[in-house]
C-alpha cells in the first residue's frame, strides 16, 4: 500500500521500517521538525515535509504516529484537506478514543501496535500484536491487510478494550521498568552493581511467560513475613517516596495472599 506517516518518533520509525520491509511504499514522512522528517524519510526511501499543506493526497493510509496530546490538534489542522484526502486516516495510540476524529473524516481508524519502542533497539514486528478499530466495518479489510503484512497477531477491539490493554501495558512495562530504575539507584547508593539482580529479573519475566503471574508471586509480603516487611520499610526511611511505594505494593500483595 501507499502510506504517509505523520510523525517521526519511535513508533513512526519502527512502524515505517516494518511496513517498508513488508513491501509497502512510504510516500512521505511529515514532522513539525523538518530535520526529523528528513532523517526518517531518508531511511524509508520517502519524501519529507514539515508543512501539512504539502502532504501527499494520494496515499491509501495516513498513519498519525505522534504523542497522544498532539493527535487532536493534528487532526484539526488536517481538516482543511478533507475534501481531497481519499485515503484512510488512523492513529497509533493505545488510549485515545475514536472520538478524537470528531467526524472530520469519513474513513478513520486505529492501528495500535502493542509494544514499547526505543529507536536504539530493533524489534520483531511479526511478534507484536496490532489492535485495530474502525468507524465503518467496510474499511476493516484494508487495515487488516496492512496489519497482517507486518504482524502475525492482528485483532479487532473496542475503544474500551484498547484502553484496558494500554493501562495493562503501563503496569506491566512502564511501571515495572520504573521499579527497575529504583532498584538500580538503591544498589548503586550502596556500592552494588545492578547486574547482580539481572538474573532475578530474567527469571521473573520468564515465569510470567509460562504461568499466571499471581500464581508465581514470591516475596516477604505474599508470605506475610511482616517482620521483614517492617524492616524494609524502616530501612527506606531515608527515601520517603520509595518507602511509600514499598508500603503500597506490600499492602496490595498482602491482600492477594489472603485471597488464595
Amino acid at each position: 500500500m501507499d502510506i504517509v506517516i505523520l510523525g517521526s518518533g519511535n513508533v513512526a520509525t519502527h512502524l515505517g521500517k516494518a511496513l517498508v520491509h513488508a513491501g509497502n511504499n512510504i510516500l512521505q514522512v511529515w514532522s513539525r521538525q523538518g530535520v526529523n522528517a528528513e532523517e526518517l524519510a531518508h531511511r524509508l526511501n520517502a519524501r519529507s515535509t514539515d508543512r501539512l499543506d504539502q502532504v501527499d493526497l494520494n496515499a491509501d493510509v495516513y498513519i498519525i504516529a505522534v504523542v497522544d496530546d498532539a493527535i487532536s490538534d493534528l487532526i484539526t489542522q488536517l481538516k482543511h484537506i478533507k475534501g481531497n484526502l481519499n485515503g484512510m486516516l488512523v492513529h497509533t495510540s493505545g488510549s485515545t478514543s475514536m472520538d478524537v476524529f470528531g467526524g472530520r473524516f469519513d474513513k478513520v481508524g486505529v492501528f495500535y501496535p502493542l509494544q514499547t519502542f526505543s529507536k536504539s533497539k530493533e524489534v520483531d514486528f511479526q511478534a507484536i500484536p496490532i489492535l485495530l478499530e474502525v468507524s465503518n466495518s467496510s474499511q476493516l479489510d484494508l487495515l487488516k491487510n496492512l496489519a497482517s503484512s507486518i504482524s502475525n497477531r492482528v485483532e479487532v477491539v473496542t475503544s474500551a478494550q484498547r484502553k484496558s490493554l494500554h493501562i495493562a501495558a503501563v503496569f506491566a512495562c512502564n511501571y515495572t521498568n520504573f521499579l527497575y530504575a529504583i532498584a538500580q539507584q538503591l544498589l548503586e547508593e550502596h556500592d552494588l552493581d545492578f547486574g547482580l539482580i539481572r538474573p532475578l529479573i530474567k527469571e521473573t519475566a520468564d515465569k510470567a511467560q509460562l504461568h499466571a503471574p499471581k500464581d508465581v508471586q514470591t516475596g516477604p509480603a505474599i508470605r506475610k513475613d511482616m517482620s521483614i516487611v517492617r524492616d524494609h520499610i524502616k530501612f527506606l526511611e531515608y527515601k520517603k517516596d520509595w518507602q511509600e511505594i514499598y508500603k503500597l505494593l506490600s499492602e496490595e500483595l498482602i491482600k492477594i495472599s489472603t485471597q488464595k
